[in-house]
């Protein structure tokens, strides 16, 4: 795996971690107002490390 990968598998890793905390952070009710549930939160949040 060259150096440029590697870095941008961690840096999408990052950005995973990040998106599952503050999506921990919400109520339910906020969840639910964004269409998410609480067990959604690890499929959405890897979505969104990978769409950027």
């Amino acid at each position: 795996m060259t150096f440029k990968k590697l870095a941008s598998k961690l840096h999408q890793w990052r950005r995973y971690r990040v998106s599952v905390r503050e999506l921990s952070r919400l109520s339910d009710r906020e969840l639910n107002d964004l269409g998410i549930g609480r067990g959604d939160i690890d499929f959405v949040a890897r979505k969104s490390a990978r769409a950027r």
